[in-house]
């Protein structure tokens, strides 16, 4: 039996969880918020804090369990700058609007969405934009610079001492990949980084053996094998790029809602809608768009616990009672565009029934932007909300399933120590009994929100 620890940190939360190997099951699990410093010099992330947590956990899983291998998967728009000494820069959050003030010289130099798949993103969400601040914020820093870490690759290097890179990360909205050539784009020499990025690596290869001092601090042997890790919206597709076969796409649901589609419809890509081309563990390019549905949820909800019934269900279908994009304006398939109520005031368990199904109709609008194909799967916390998937299932002939795992990042980023292993268990989605109204309600949102020419509902 193996067990593999993996460290996984989204943008909310930053956890440990141990996988067993033969079932794919999580059979211990530690978390704590990922809340960025306030600086100086800026917002940023808790390494140090984090780095402790895991040491400390490790430590309690390894004398409990035993592990076998460590993997890491993180959250993307996120590197960490490394000195000779190996002292680390603050690493920005990517929220950290820092960037935007210099935007237009940044526009100059970045490459056309052609040759990287990556749109232009707010903040600090294209990585090349924050490297860009950053040298720019500090003239020494590009002198000082020994190694650019992606964000997962970090956790790598404090495991094993190795510096890397991996091409999931780089081929997250960067603008620092080109994934059809699998190569670094022509901004790295613009932004005098040639040499300076840690070298590009397939997520599933080892990217080193455990130090003897984290070997020390946690009892687990020097020398365990650690993964070289893996963005966390491909952690969640991995285990289907592996044994599933195309057409499908995974709908990976957190923070962040992404809808990746392997083997669909070719059709032109959108950047000024979110959209980009991804790149999956085994370097290939995957046209994916997203929207912060788990954000947005957040924002609605304001902590509150009402959930619909069948009458509530009933009457804001009736009533028209929907949100019109966006919740979180700032990116997303309608970036830029104002929410707005239909039909409120409404009790607090009917809006949440038009919450769920205005995320299940962004999420199909992002699926149709990158002509997904076959069924959709889907991964996370909104494979448990059953208004999101009621209507998503009315959205898609094709047909909506649940991944059996609400654990899809940690389980994607075990399989990296792995090998080979079937597809994940999932459970197919009925179309709802009262599919009629949703199909109704889906078509009026959506003559509100897009022209009628730019779109054709699907039915079943």
């Amino acid at each position: 039996m193996t067990r593999v620890a993996v460290i996984d940190i989204g943008k909310t939360n930053a956890k440990l969880a141990l996988v067993d190997g033969d079932t794919l099951a999580e059979i211990a699990v530690a978390t704590r918020p990922n809340r960025p410093l306030p600086g100086p010099p800026w917002p940023h992330a808790d390494l140090e804090g984090h780095w402790q947590f895991f040491l400390h956990h490790l430590a309690a899983f390894h004398a409990a369990h035993g592990v076998d291998a460590i993997s890491v998967t993180t959250h993307g728009a996120a590197a960490v700058l490394l000195d000779a000494q190996g002292r680390a820069m603050p690493m920005p959050d990517y929220e950290h609007a820092g960037p935007d003030a210099l935007a237009a010289e940044y526009d100059a130099l970045r490459p056309d969405f052609a040759r990287t798949g990556s749109p232009r993103l707010p903040m600090g969400l294209n990585l090349g934009a924050q490297l860009h601040w950053l040298l720019a914020t500090d003239p020494g820093l590009r002198n000082r610079i020994a190694h650019v870490l992606t964000y997962p690759q970090y956790w790598g290097w404090r495991l094993t001492g190795e510096p890397a890179s991996d091409v999931t990360s780089l081929g997250c909205h960067t603008d620092l990949w080109d994934p059809w050539q699998g190569r670094f784009s022509d901004l790295v020499d613009r932004l005098g980084l040639a040499g300076r990025i840690a070298p590009a690596r397939r997520s599933d290869e080892t990217l080193g053996g455990l130090t003897a001092p984290v070997a020390a601090a946690t009892g687990i042997p020097a020398g365990t094998p650690v993964a070289v890790g893996i963005h966390d919206s491909n952690a969640s597709l991995y285990p289907y790029v592996l044994g599933r076969r195309a057409p499908f796409a995974v709908v990976s649901t957190g923070t962040w809602v992404v809808a990746m589609a392997v083997g669909g419809d070719p059709v032109a890509l959108d950047p000024a809608r979110d959209v980009l081309v991804n790149v999956n563990a085994l370097g290939q390019p995957v046209p994916s768009a997203r929207f912060m549905g788990g954000r947005e949820y957040e924002l609605i909800r304001a902590g509150s616990t009402a959930m619909p019934d069948r009458a509530g269900r009933d009457r804001a279908l009736a009533a028209g009672l929907m949100i019109l994009p966006a919740i979180e304006p700032g990116s997303g398939p309608f970036r830029g565009r104002a929410m707005e109520w239909l039909g409120a005031p409404a009790p607090e368990g009917q809006r949440t029934a038009a919450l769920s199904w205005y995320l299940a109709l962004m999420t199909g609008t992002c699926l149709d932007l990158v002509g997904a194909r076959g069924p959709a799967i889907v991964e996370g916390p909104f494979a448990r909300n059953p208004d999101y998937l009621d209507m998503l299932a009315v959205l898609r002939p094709e047909g909506v399933e649940v991944a059996a795992s609400s654990t899809g990042t940690s389980v994607g980023a075990a399989l990296l120590c792995l090998g080979a292993a079937p597809a994940p268990r999932t459970t197919a989605r009925l179309v709802p009994d009262h599919a009629g109204a949703l199909r109704d309600y889906a078509a009026l949102w959506r003559r509100r929100v897009i022209p009628t020419r730019l779109f054709t509902l699907r039915h079943n």
